[in-house]
């Protein structure tokens, strides 16, 4: 009988090292880092594991995920990862009291409901001081339109699977962000039609 919980992400080892290398560009030295849906954990125990000098706080609504989020980081062996948090962007009550120096969400907003983006920003424009970045990776879309056919595919799927979820409009997210207090976004392409996003609060 198997008893490792731990699960697997294929596409976090695709993208891992490219998400450090823009944390080690915009993250200062030290600080806290409250990641939101970190589902398997994998890149919590890789990116806090090359990150020392910040305290990890991972969290997942999903009691398996959180899981998982323990067995990797217990069998990894990084002490700057915190036991994970029960947080569900949809639930303004799950939330910790923060402050935090800074906020990553990773594949998130395209798959849930719009509800849990409105849920993220509302508890950044919280828990975030001025200066502190919310840091977000994925596919988006650019003045309305896909930036590559296989992203088209890609929402064709996820709005099959549920029509509340979807490939989302940068600018939309951007709008949104500017109610909580966030400037204009810095946008990094990154590998697979992604971008990081990263907001930061005014």
């Amino acid at each position: 009988m198997n008893d490792d919980v731990r699960r697997h992400a294929p596409a976090t080892l695709r993208n891992r090292a490219p998400i450090l290398a823009i944390l080690e560009q915009v993250l200062p030295a030290t600080g806290h880092l409250l990641e939101v849906a970190s589902g398997s954990g994998e890149h919590a125990v890789f990116l806090a594991s090359h990150l020392g000098g910040w305290q990890w706080q991972p969290s997942d609504p999903d009691a398996d995920a959180r899981a998982s989020i323990a067995a990797w980081t217990q069998a990894e062996g990084v002490p700057n990862i915190a036991p994970p948090l029960a947080i569900n962007a949809l639930d303004p009550t799950s939330w910790p009291s923060g402050p935090f120096d800074a906020m990553l969400c990773v594949n998130m907003i395209h798959i849930a409901p719009w509800e849990a983006t409105l849920g993220l920003f509302a508890a950044a424009g919280r828990l975030l001081p001025t200066g502190a970045p919310l840091i977000l990776y994925g596919p988006y879309k650019r003045g309305g339109q896909h930036t590559a056919d296989s992203n088209a595919a890609f929402d064709a799927d996820l709005r099959a699977r549920d029509p509340r979820w979807g490939v989302r409009d940068l600018e939309t997210v951007a709008d949104l962000a500017a109610t909580h207090g966030f400037g204009a976004p810095a946008i990094h392409e990154m590998p697979a039609n992604n971008l990081t996003v990263i907001f930061t609060r005014q």
